[in-house]
C-alpha cells in the first residue's frame, strides 16, 4: 500500500539519520533525487518528508530543501505555576462543560459552563514546547496557592500535531490546580509536556500567587 511504503521510506531514512549519515543541521538530497533513490514517486517522497517534519525529525518547509532538526531543547519542569518566558500562541477560548474530573478538581457541578483557554507554548526556534489548557469559573482572579501533580497520558490527534509526534506517544501531563485563601480552587490546568523535551521535578505545593 501506498501508505505504508512512505511510512517505511521515513523509517528507514530516520535510520540513516541515527546512523550518521546526515547530521543535524545538513540538507537532504533533493525530493527527485530520494525518490529515484527509492524507487518511488516523488508524491511518497514528500509524504515521508512530511511525516519526518511532523515527529520533528526533519526541518524546512513544503517545495523547499529538507535538512535534519536540531534535537530539542531539554528543559526541567519545577515550577508549573511559573509564566512562560517566550511566545505563546492561544488555540482555543470556547467554553466547556465541565466532565465530572473537572467538577471534582474545581468543586463545582457536572455539566457546568466553565470557562476554556487552550495555549501552545513556543520555545526560542518556535517549536511546540508545552501545550496548556486551563478551565475556569467566574472572574478568572488571583490565586494564594496551587497544587500540582504529575501523571503521563496518551497524545490526542490534535496534541500530536502540534507538538510533531505520533499520535498515542505518551507525554508527561500535569495538573495544577489554583487556589484562594480559603483553599476553595479557583482554576484547573493541564500542562502537556513532550517527554523528549522536558524533565521534571516538582515541589508539592507553592505558596504566594
Amino acid at each position: 500500500m501506498p501508505e505504508a511504503r512512505f511510512r517505511r521510506i521515513a523509517a528507514d531514512i530516520r535510520r540513516r539519520i541515527e546512523a550518521g549519515e546526515w547530521a543535524a543541521g545538513e540538507d537532504l538530497p533533493s525530493r527527485r533525487a530520494m525518490a529515484a533513490e527509492y524507487g518511488v514517486h516523488p508524491q511518497t517522497m514528500r509524504l515521508a518528508h512530511r511525516l519526518l517534519r511532523q515527529q520533528g525529525v526533519l526541518e524546512g518547509e513544503e517545495r523547499r530543501a529538507v535538512y535534519v532538526a536540531h534535537p530539542p531543547a531539554m528543559r526541567t519542569l519545577t515550577d508549573p505555576d511559573a509564566e512562560w518566558p517566550f511566545a505563546s500562541e492561544t488555540t482555543d477560548t470556547r467554553p466547556r462543560p465541565a466532565t465530572v474530573e473537572l467538577a471534582y478538581r474545581l468543586g463545582v457541578p457536572a455539566g457546568v459552563s466553565l470557562h476554556h483557554e487552550a495555549l501552545e507554548c513556543l520555545d526560542p526556534g518556535g517549536r511546540s514546547a508545552m501545550l496548556v489548557s486551563s478551565w475556569w469559573r467566574g472572574r478568572r482572579g488571583l490565586h494564594a496557592s496551587y497544587a500540582a501533580e504529575l501523571g503521563c497520558v496518551e497524545l490526542s490527534v490534535e496534541q500530536a500535531h502540534a507538538l510533531g509526534l505520533l499520535v498515542d506517544a505518551v507525554a508527561f501531563r500535569v495538573v495544577r490546580t489554583r487556589f484562594d485563601h480559603e483553599g476553595r480552587p479557583l482554576e484547573t490546568a493541564d500542562l502537556i509536556l513532550p517527554m523528549d523535551r522536558w524533565n521534571i521535578r516538582l515541589a508539592a505545593r507553592r505558596q504566594g500567587g
